[in-house]
Parts: C-alpha cells; structure tokens; sequence
C-alpha cells in the first residue's frame, strides 16, 4: 500500500481503516505490508499517537 505524504490524508486513512477493517495497528500493517515504526513515526512526527484503547491514532 502506498502511504500519503500528507500526515492529515495519512491520518483519515488509517483511522478510516482501523474503525471499518481492522481491529489493531498491527492487524493493519501485517495485512497491508505496512512498517508499523515507519507509520507511527510518521504521525508521531505530525503530532499523534496510536491509542489501543480506542484503535485510533489521535
């Protein structure tokens, strides 16, 4: 999968994702071959943070 380059377009699609297919991060990056540390230091660079919680990063 091709990630956005925009951290708010990368942002709605992984919350997108996570609410409607996916029921954990991990879950999303094994199935879309996705490097959790290279995502979630994306939007930690943007200023959100994955919470399990709620399965959304915010």
């Amino acid at each position: 999968m091709e990630l956005p380059q925009d951290p708010f377009m990368l942002l709605s699609m992984i919350n997108m994702k996570l609410r409607d297919e996916y029921s954990s991060l991990e879950d999303l990056c094994k199935s879309e071959d996705i490097d959790i540390n290279i995502l979630s230091d994306k939007l930690k660079n943007a200023g959100f943070d994955y919470m399990p919680e709620i399965n959304q990063f915010r």
